[in-house]
């Protein structure tokens, strides 16, 4: 009987904290829809031809205005190297679209607070340039030319054709692309087909965190992330949160709730930040990336990636210690997240009514056709 009551409980969780979050991820998915109905996919690789300054810093640019969704960014990146692209560029594209994009802020900010949200900004671009460095140091042609050898067999991976979609409105003013008949169509099938590729990376980040929020005793984080070793745990939490995101196969906006989770366990602020950075070396992504690139690339992305997430995280954690930004309450909205009438009640309705309406825009221009093409071959898609 005990099993069931503590089943129900984690179940009870992951659903306060899905209705704790469900306002700012229908915000988010819809300005993400209005960006990716202005930006054009189209001209990436011409955007990308190496690894300059000014170039890495458009390739950010263009990733915080792309989908969320890890395993579309990783589709986009190859879709663009295979045009033509520097291979750094098209991996600081993909850091940036998982880790620079709007709705993750907006959720961070709701469950783990303003300074988490402004810690990932902050640490994404050093993140970028610390790949950047490493890339240009042992990243050897060799070793691109394999990679791109093997991107042009065009093995399928995940999320081909939402990657390789382009609806995007050229004509007029921003606004005025934004309103025209057009881009609103766009806009709502940007917003279903997101949601489509990122539901069961919330679901099982909620899941994953209901019970880890119900059934691990705070004794096993607090020693598990040297909470008891204040300085030690600073060094320790960069380290071991990329590690945990791994294994935890949870990635695009639904590591936030296991990252809220790990907050109120004991992991250091920068363990939290190195832990969402690494939702591009979980378990399926790597698998991917063996699919498209090989594993000697592969195996390189691993090692660079993680070097850069913890390094970053750490810089972040002394800095932000530093100036006095690390928040001394864990107090992440997951125990305590409850369901009654208040605002987040009101902001939910609100934009589930607003969902509603886009979703219902998208059955009627031609949606359920586009995202059955979804996981087609991307020259279908597009």
């Amino acid at each position: 009987m005990r099993m069931l009551d503590n089943i129900r409980y984690a179940l009870w969780m992951a659903f306060a904290m899905f209705w704790e979050i469900l306002w700012p991820l229908i915000l988010g998915f819809t300005l993400s829809g209005v960006v990716q109905a202005v930006v054009s996919k189209r001209e990436m690789g011409k955007l990308l031809p190496d690894d300059s300054p000014k170039t890495l810093t458009i390739a950010c640019g263009l990733g915080a205005a792309s989908s969320s969704c890890s395993y579309a960014a990783v589709a986009l990146a190859r879709s663009i190297f295979r045009k033509g692209a520097n291979f750094t560029a098209t991996m600081a594209f993909e850091l940036a679209s998982t880790n620079l994009v709007v709705e993750l802020t907006i959720i961070m900010i709701v469950l783990l607070g303003w300074q988490f949200a402004l810690a990932e900004f902050a640490g994404g671009p050093l993140m970028v340039a610390l790949m950047a460095i490493l890339f240009r140091s042992f990243l050897s042609p060799e070793l691109i030319n394999e990679a791109k050898a093997q991107a042009d067999r065009g093995i399928a991976g995940k999320m081909e054709g939402h990657a390789e979609m382009d609806m995007s409105v050229s004509e007029g003013t921003i606004l005025q692309r934004i309103f025209s008949d057009k881009g609103l169509t766009a806009i709502s099938h940007y917003f279903v087909m997101d949601w489509v590729s990122v539901w069961k990376d919330i679901a099982g980040g909620l899941l994953i965190a209901g019970a880890m929020a119900a059934w691990v005793p705070q004794d096993f984080w607090q020693s598990f992330f040297l909470a008891n070793r204040p300085l030690l745990a600073k060094f320790w939490g960069p380290v071991v949160g990329p590690i945990v995101a791994i294994i935890s196969f949870v990635c695009s906006v639904g590591n936030i709730p296991l990252a809220a989770v790990l907050w109120n366990g004991g992991i250091s602020f920068g363990g939290v930040i190195a832990f969402i950075y690494a939702d591009l070396i979980v378990i399926p992504i790597l698998d991917i990336y063996r699919k498209y690139y090989g594993w000697k690339m592969a195996g390189f992305i691993l090692g660079t990636f993680y070097v850069a997430m913890a390094t970053s995280a750490l810089v972040i954690e002394f800095l932000f210690q530093g100036l006095g930004l690390i928040p001394q309450q864990r107090s992440a909205q997951v125990v305590e997240a409850s369901v009654s009438f208040n605002y987040t009640t009101v902001l939910n309705i609100v934009f589930l009514i607003i969902a509603t309406l886009l979703l219902v825009r998208f059955l009627k221009t031609g949606g359920p056709k586009m995202l059955r093409m979804m996981n087609a071959q991307p020259s279908h898609a597009s």
